[in-house]
């Protein structure tokens, strides 16, 4: 009698990490599609594909922290973005997001600049609906991994100079970022 593996059996080493790209461009905009005819408004289209990002976050929240990092997890906050701009931004588009920048005009807001997200790459936009920005899935994605990791946020996808993540701090993560540094002065 053959013994049969299950899912838990299995590796989590990398295996195979690409995914085609067609594949992905099909089901993603069947989903983009899903989410816009379940929506009467851009911003409830926004927060159902951002809702669908948590989704994927949480998983590969886990995933890459065990594959990359052996299970230890950032605790500053610069560090952590630094890990979403070159560790999870390969692992998902398989190359580093363009730019990190913190707000001049808020100490609690960073922007992570992507030029040409992968995720716009593949959608065509109706006249209608000219702010739909596709790349909420990504910020959903960033937002749950940041919840994950307990810096609460909130981050949404903007146009401009290709997509901006804003990535809005609670104050609470940016008091306790403050008083880790003041601790280690």
């Amino acid at each position: 009698m053959a013994k049969t593996t299950g899912i838990l059996d299995k590796s989590l080493s990398r295996g195979k990490t690409e995914v085609n790209l067609s594949t992905f461009a099909v089901l993603f905009s069947e989903m983009v599609l899903y989410a816009q005819n379940r929506s009467e408004t851009v911003t409830d289209i926004h927060d159902k594909i951002a809702s669908y990002g948590k989704q994927v976050g949480l998983r590969m929240f886990d995933l890459i922290t065990l594959r990359e990092k052996g299970y230890k997890r950032e605790t500053k906050l610069l560090g952590m973005l630094m890990f979403i701009k070159s560790t999870v931004w390969k692992n998902l588009f398989g190359k580093e997001a363009d730019k990190l920048e913190r707000s001049n005009d808020d100490h609690c807001t960073y922007l992570l600049i992507e030029k040409d997200p992968l995720v716009n790459t593949y959608i065509s936009v109706p006249r209608d609906k000219g702010v739909l920005n596709c790349a909420a899935f990504a910020a959903g994605i960033v937002e749950a991994i940041l919840e994950s990791a307990s810096f609460k946020c909130k981050v949404t996808a903007h146009w401009h100079n290709g997509t901006a993540y804003v990535i809005q701090f609670d104050e609470s993560v940016i008091a306790r970022e403050n008083a880790l540094l003041d601790s280690n002065r």
